[in-house]
């Protein structure tokens, strides 16, 4: 019986269309792949985006300075202000530096008809990522305001509120596209393996006639599955990776928003996610045809 039974899957499983499935799989992880780096590199603008958000904090005139180093201390000591290389991003602008650079930027030269340098000392805090929510500006200007011989704190509060606005936004969008992407393509996979499977409904009723147990019958399609599950993503990574190097070369700036330890992480995903659902959807079909009469066979 064993010998029949190695005879019929050593005939008739290489009928199994291999490439059919791992050409779709493939394609189907790659779509979810292309998506994946979309989020990762989404996620990153919105990071930088976030980064570079700075309070202006002008000062009361005529102060000494070992009060201009005593605000300073005091600015660098906020838990709120970000860090660089351990070094806290806190810069000092004289008002002689901010008369130079007005002049630089209009090529007008206010202090010839005031006679006088109307600006303030100021120093700019670079506000760390994690605080950059709009109720947290609003407290963090406050408390900014609170402290003796700051006279004003600015930041652009409105472009501020639409930035995070539109980052909520386009996160849900992002996210409600991503499940329904996903939702498709594990059906896609799923008919597929189901389709090429059909092929081999006989061959399952035959090793049921001649005595093989369920399990028995199974492994052989689960291996191949998972084997071309495994395949497949690695096919969907590489192919990723290639039009990722190709795109950094054609776009420099799209280097700033790489994240290699996610990316790589995204690429993992695809192999074991592969190998999940070609396994599932062939344990699937398999499980049909083994409780289905020989007429509904046909």
């Amino acid at each position: 019986m064993a010998k029949n039974i190695k005879h019929i899957k050593k005939k008739k499983l290489g009928s199994y269309p291999h490439l059919m499935v791992v050409f779709s799989i493939s394609l189907a992880l790659f779509v979810i792949g292309l998506f994946g780096l979309l989020l990762i590199h989404a996620g990153k603008l919105s990071e930088k985006v976030k980064e570079s958000i700075e309070m202006q904090v002008y000062l009361d005139r005529n102060l000494t300075e070992a009060q201009l180093v005593r605000l300073q201390k005091t600015f660098t000591a906020k838990d709120y202000v970000a860090s660089k290389n351990d070094t806290v991003q806190v810069r000092f602008i004289s008002k002689e530096e901010g008369a130079k650079a007005f002049l630089d930027d209009t090529g007008e030269d206010f202090m010839e008809f005031l006679g006088e340098n109307p600006l303030r000392d100021a120093y700019v805090l670079k506000i760390a990522a994690d605080h950059s929510s709009s109720p947290e500006l609003k407290s963090i200007k406050l408390d900014l305001e609170d402290v003796d011989g700051v006279y004003e704190v600015q930041y652009v509060e409105s472009m501020i509120e639409s930035i995070n606005s539109n980052i909520e936004k386009i996160s849900l969008i992002l996210l409600g596209f991503a499940v329904i992407l996903i939702l498709v393509v594990i059906i896609l996979i799923n008919n597929t393996v189901k389709l090429a499977l059909f092929s081999q409904r006989f061959l399952i009723r035959s090793m049921q006639l001649v005595g093989a147990t369920s399990f028995f019958i199974q492994r052989p399609f689960l291996n191949r599955a998972a084997w071309q599950g495994m395949i497949s993503g690695i096919v969907a990574s590489v192919l990723l990776f290639a039009m990722m190097q190709y795109a950094y070369h054609e776009v420099e700036e799209l280097k700033l928003l790489r994240n290699d330890e996610q990316t790589y992480l995204l690429m993992g995903a695809l192999v074991i996610i592969g190998i999940i659902i070609g396994f599932l959807s062939s344990y699937r079909a398999v499980r049909k045809y083994l409780r289905l009469s020989l007429d509904e066979l046909y």
